[in-house]
């Protein structure tokens, strides 16, 4: 492995990872600030690091401190991701403000991405991906995730497209930014909360080994960019599509009639989401990341396999 990049803090555990060429995980901490409800989140938090530990790998859970990009953090540090309302949403846009500031800042998929990469984690797990919201035609608001995807070398394994957005029209713009994205195990594209979203799967893969492959062959080939890495959420956990459907058209007509928009829309339809289903949607969030991180813990197993 070449140095680490001067302006990140590496844990001792992630460092000598690396050093090592084992397997590490890389894990988003807006989840942890602006995506699910204390003290739920730090429980889910450490709970997703340990599976990741359990199935072989070491996480990398991202974020930044007083002003200082971090690739793994303490009980301590995501105790105060979970609970300190002033850590700023952070997304490849925000990072040099948050750093210049010294601030905190939880960083999106798009702002992990990019710090995974500068730290040498070819891997990243998260609960969905951000993408080309409904309505674009005339907003033109399209997650910055797609963009990342389209130029930083790291699969994204994720349950799909948020099912807030439009998945088609995000789909197509994966397609021309050259983003392979690979269902696993499924014919059918999911969406998050479903294990469906009435699109067909680009790619299908069905094991682990398949994804590191298809990572290899793409970097090797010297095509720049990421991998997506669909992994439908448990059929037991799963809320499916025709009912999250009107749920999710409530929430997008409340966020309406309040006027918000831009990067407080995701947070607002998410827990609005989980107000009008008692939970629910909370529970199935949690499945998905545990599922993911199982997933991609054994991609980053094969992966390091061949490198």
């Amino acid at each position: 492995m070449t140095a680490p990049h001067p302006l990140l803090t590496l844990t001792d555990e992630v460092a000598d990872a690396l050093r090592d060429g084992g397997p590490v995980v890389a894990l988003e901490s807006t989840i942890i600030s602006h995506g699910m409800p204390y003290p739920q989140n730090v429980a889910m938090a450490t709970e997703v690091e340990e599976i990741i530990r359990a199935s072989g790998a070491v996480p990398a859970t991202i974020a930044v401190l007083d002003g200082r990009p971090r690739i793994g953090l303490t009980a301590d540090d995501l105790e105060l991701l979970a609970s300190d309302e002033h850590v700023a949403k952070v997304s490849v846009r925000d990072l040099p403000f948050v750093v210049a500031r010294r601030a905190h800042g939880a960083t999106t998929v798009a702002a992990t991405m990019r710090l995974a990469a500068l730290a040498g984690i070819r891997v990243f797990v998260t609960g969905g991906l951000g993408g080309v919201h409904r309505g674009a035609q005339q907003s033109f608001d399209e997650s910055a995730d797609l963009t990342e995807l389209g130029s930083t070398d790291v699969a994204v394994i994720s349950a799909g497209v948020k099912s807030i957005l439009d998945i088609g029209l995000t789909l197509e713009r994966l397609e021309t930014l050259g983003v392979p994205v690979l269902a696993y195990g499924s014919d059918e594209f999911p969406s998050f909360y479903s294990r469906s979203s009435g699109h067909a799967a680009p790619m299908r893969v069905d094991s682990p080994a398949d994804v590191a492959a298809v990572m290899a062959a793409k970097w090797d080939l010297g095509i720049a960019g990421g991998v997506v890495v669909a992994n439908p959420i448990p059929e037991a956990d799963e809320i499916p599509a025709d009912e999250i459907g009107g749920i999710i058209e409530q929430a997008l007509a409340d966020m309406g009639a309040r006027g918000i928009h831009g990067k407080d829309a995701t947070p607002y339809l998410l827990g609005r989401i989980v107000e009008i289903t008692g939970g629910a949607s909370l529970t199935a969030n949690i499945a998905l990341v545990r599922a993911n991180a199982r997933l991609g813990a054994a991609v980053a197993q094969e992966y390091a396999a061949r490198s």
